[in-house]
């Protein structure tokens, strides 16, 4: 079963029949180890759609290895080139006109041991044209539509909010409030950045349907209006986590302090861990990445082409 993707723009109107779902990026859209502690969106909007699901998203990626080094699958060394393989040698059959193409990347790239850290020597607008290259490359190999996810407001995360702690992800000295203001910076350029060289794109892909996935917009929303979204059995919390370890400084000795929330209580909260959203909120991503694929009105979703 197919379904008809509407997508309008002004003096402009077109339908595309999508039944396939393509995905990029890193541990916010792999499927395999579960950044949610349960399903991740992929699967749900593959199901909620009716889609055949092509996931090649993986943990700890960032776009490219070659900006924003990491011991990582990144989206340009590893996840095209297998995406390619693939392609190419038959193993998956894609028609570009029934096929929608996502990424979801940034967090990695503008985050710890990376620029919010000083730990290479890339910058935001080499992050940003990254992104928009992605579509570039997909695009000369025969991809016609296209969905980019932008990075979530990752101050609002316990990792980079002003009230975090040493945890999993990062347990050294630092000033938090500095911290949230950055990484708040880096990402809403990021975000600027990549809509306004996905705009200058555009002539030089024609035939192409490139939307923007407001992402931030969304979880925004979803943090200053937990009731709209969070329906679980717990007071709704989006500054705390299903699982929240504290980590000693370090330097220091002790313990790591866990505190774990079970069953339906997980679904009253936006954040699974310091770093990643819930189960719950990947469910809310991924009805709305699939009423873009059914051709339904999205409000977080802007088509520039």
């Amino acid at each position: 079963m197919s379904f008809l993707l509407l997508l309008s723009l002004p003096l402009l109107s077109f339908a595309v029949q999508v039944k396939n779902l393509v995905t990029f990026g890193d541990s916010y859209t792999d499927i395999t180890t579960m950044g949610d502690g349960g399903t991740m969106w992929p699967v749900y909007a593959a199901g909620y759609a009716n889609l055949s699901l092509y996931p090649f998203a993986r943990a700890g990626a960032t776009c490219s290895n070659k900006i924003t080094p990491r011991p990582f699958p990144s989206i340009f060394e590893s996840q095209l080139p297998l995406y390619f393989a693939e392609k190419h040698n038959g193993s998956i059959t894609l028609g570009p006109e029934e096929t929608l193409y996502t990424q979801w990347i940034g967090t990695n790239d503008v985050g710890v041991y990376s620029l919010v850290t000083g730990s290479n020597n890339a910058s935001i607008v080499d992050v940003a044209g990254c992104m928009v290259d992605w579509v570039r490359v997909l695009y000369e190999d025969g991809a016609r539509i296209f969905l980019l996810q932008n990075m979530v407001p990752l101050n609002e995360t316990i990792l980079y909010a002003p009230y975090s702690y040493p945890n999993f992800y990062f347990n050294g000295p630092r000033n938090t409030t500095e911290w949230s203001v950055f990484i708040r910076e880096l990402v809403l350029s990021g975000n600027a950045l990549s809509r306004a060289m996905l705009q200058a794109l555009v002539p030089e892909v024609p035939g192409a349907h490139i939307g923007i996935f407001d992402s931030h917009g969304l979880f925004q929303d979803i943090h200053d209006n937990p009731a709209m979204y969070l329906n679980g059995t717990a007071p709704l919390n989006v500054t705390g986590a299903v699982v929240s370890c504290v980590y000693p400084e370090e330097g220091e000795t002790g313990s790591v302090q866990c505190t774990t929330v079970f069953g339906t209580d997980r679904d009253s909260y936006l954040w699974y861990d310091e770093l990643h959203p819930s189960e719950q909120a990947d469910r809310i991503v991924a009805k709305q990445i699939a009423q873009v694929a059914r051709g339904d009105e999205n409000k977080w979703t802007t088509w520039i082409s």
